[in-house]
Protein backbone atom coordinates (compact mmCIF):
# COMPACT_ATOMS: atom_id res chain seq x y z
CA UNK A 1 0.00 0.00 0.00
CA UNK A 2 1.63 3.37 -0.93
CA UNK A 3 2.26 5.65 1.77
CA UNK A 4 1.05 9.54 1.91
CA UNK A 5 3.65 10.24 -0.91
CA UNK A 6 2.88 7.42 -3.20
CA UNK A 7 5.71 5.43 -3.04
CA UNK A 8 4.47 1.78 -2.94
CA UNK A 9 7.65 0.57 -1.58
CA UNK A 10 7.06 2.74 1.93
CA UNK A 11 5.47 1.93 4.99
CA UNK A 12 4.90 4.07 8.61
CA UNK A 13 3.30 2.49 11.67
CA UNK A 14 2.56 5.47 13.98
CA UNK A 15 2.09 5.49 17.95
CA UNK A 16 -0.12 8.03 18.50
CA UNK A 17 1.94 10.38 20.60
CA UNK A 18 0.68 13.89 20.00
CA UNK A 19 4.31 14.97 19.23
CA UNK A 20 4.94 12.48 16.13
CA UNK A 21 2.96 15.64 14.20
CA UNK A 22 5.03 18.13 15.74
CA UNK A 23 7.98 17.21 15.48
CA UNK A 24 7.51 15.14 12.02
CA UNK A 25 8.38 11.41 12.58
CA UNK A 26 6.61 7.70 12.78
CA UNK A 27 6.85 4.95 15.62
CA UNK A 28 8.43 2.30 12.55
CA UNK A 29 8.95 3.39 9.02
CA UNK A 30 9.71 0.89 6.17
CA UNK A 31 11.23 1.59 2.88
CA UNK A 32 12.04 -1.77 1.20
CA UNK A 33 14.05 -3.79 3.13
CA UNK A 34 14.82 -1.78 5.71
CA UNK A 35 12.87 -1.32 8.57
CA UNK A 36 13.93 1.33 11.43
CA UNK A 37 11.84 2.22 14.63
CA UNK A 38 12.67 5.71 16.32
CA UNK A 39 13.90 6.10 19.71
CA UNK A 40 11.82 4.12 21.48
CA UNK A 41 11.36 5.63 25.14
CA UNK A 42 9.79 3.62 28.38
CA UNK A 43 6.48 4.92 28.12
CA UNK A 44 3.86 3.25 30.37
CA UNK A 45 0.64 1.77 28.84
CA UNK A 46 -1.36 4.80 30.40
CA UNK A 47 1.00 7.71 29.75
CA UNK A 48 3.88 8.80 31.96
CA UNK A 49 7.49 6.78 32.61
CA UNK A 50 7.43 3.38 32.81
CA UNK A 51 9.03 1.98 36.24
CA UNK A 52 10.85 4.82 37.18
CA UNK A 53 13.63 4.48 39.02
CA UNK A 54 14.04 0.71 37.38
CA UNK A 55 16.79 0.55 34.37
CA UNK A 56 15.95 -3.17 34.06
CA UNK A 57 12.33 -2.30 34.21
CA UNK A 58 12.44 0.84 31.51
CA UNK A 59 15.00 -1.48 29.24
CA UNK A 60 12.21 -4.49 29.07
CA UNK A 61 9.37 -1.26 28.25
CA UNK A 62 11.62 -0.50 24.91
CA UNK A 63 12.04 -3.69 24.21
CA UNK A 64 8.58 -4.76 24.36
CA UNK A 65 7.32 -1.53 22.79
CA UNK A 66 9.60 -2.34 19.73
CA UNK A 67 8.99 -5.50 19.43
CA UNK A 68 5.10 -4.72 19.15
CA UNK A 69 5.34 -1.84 16.94
CA UNK A 70 7.55 -4.39 14.77
CA UNK A 71 5.02 -7.21 14.77
CA UNK A 72 2.41 -4.63 13.60
CA UNK A 73 4.81 -4.30 10.16
CA UNK A 74 4.93 -8.57 10.25
CA UNK A 75 8.68 -8.33 11.20
CA UNK A 76 9.88 -10.39 13.88
CA UNK A 77 12.48 -9.48 16.15
CA UNK A 78 14.97 -12.20 14.45
CA UNK A 79 15.49 -9.63 11.80
CA UNK A 80 16.39 -6.78 13.70
CA UNK A 81 20.07 -6.46 13.19
CA UNK A 82 21.14 -2.82 14.81
CA UNK A 83 19.88 -1.85 18.35
CA UNK A 84 20.93 1.66 19.57
CA UNK A 85 20.63 2.34 23.69
CA UNK A 86 20.93 5.71 24.70
CA UNK A 87 21.36 5.83 28.33
CA UNK A 88 21.61 8.27 31.04
CA UNK A 89 23.64 6.11 33.83
CA UNK A 90 26.00 4.10 31.99
CA UNK A 91 27.01 2.42 35.40
CA UNK A 92 23.78 0.82 35.07
CA UNK A 93 25.15 -0.87 31.90
CA UNK A 94 24.51 -4.62 33.16
CA UNK A 95 20.89 -3.94 33.91
CA UNK A 96 20.05 -2.45 30.52
CA UNK A 97 22.15 -4.88 28.82
CA UNK A 98 20.44 -7.65 30.69
CA UNK A 99 17.28 -6.90 29.11
CA UNK A 100 18.73 -6.42 25.60
CA UNK A 101 19.89 -9.87 26.23
CA UNK A 102 16.64 -11.48 26.77
CA UNK A 103 14.97 -9.75 23.53
CA UNK A 104 17.87 -10.46 21.67
CA UNK A 105 19.84 -13.04 23.02
CA UNK A 106 19.09 -15.71 20.82
CA UNK A 107 19.52 -13.90 17.72
CA UNK A 108 22.21 -11.21 19.00
CA UNK A 109 21.94 -7.93 16.65
CA UNK A 110 25.24 -5.40 16.17
CA UNK A 111 24.63 -3.13 19.53
CA UNK A 112 25.88 0.43 20.79
CA UNK A 113 25.41 1.65 24.28
CA UNK A 114 26.01 5.76 25.20
CA UNK A 115 25.79 7.92 27.51
CA UNK A 116 23.89 10.78 27.35
CA UNK A 117 23.17 13.57 29.45
CA UNK A 118 19.51 13.55 29.49
CA UNK A 119 15.95 12.04 27.78
CA UNK A 120 12.93 14.09 27.24
CA UNK A 121 11.69 13.41 30.52
CA UNK A 122 14.05 13.54 33.51
CA UNK A 123 12.63 10.11 34.81
CA UNK A 124 13.45 8.24 32.20
CA UNK A 125 17.13 5.93 31.76
CA UNK A 126 17.09 4.85 28.61
CA UNK A 127 15.72 5.27 25.09
CA UNK A 128 16.09 2.74 22.08
CA UNK A 129 16.51 2.56 18.56
CA UNK A 130 16.27 -0.65 16.18
CA UNK A 131 16.80 -1.61 12.45
CA UNK A 132 16.01 -4.48 10.96
CA UNK A 133 16.92 -5.97 7.11
CA UNK A 134 13.51 -8.04 5.78
CA UNK A 135 14.11 -8.76 2.15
Amino acid sequence: MPDETGRPDVTRIWSGAPWEESVGYCRVIRMGPVVSVTGTAPVADGGGVHSPGDAYGQARRCFEIIRDRLAEMGVGLDRVHRTRMFVTDISRWSDYGRAHAEFFGAHPPATTMVEVSALIDPEMMIEVEADCWVP
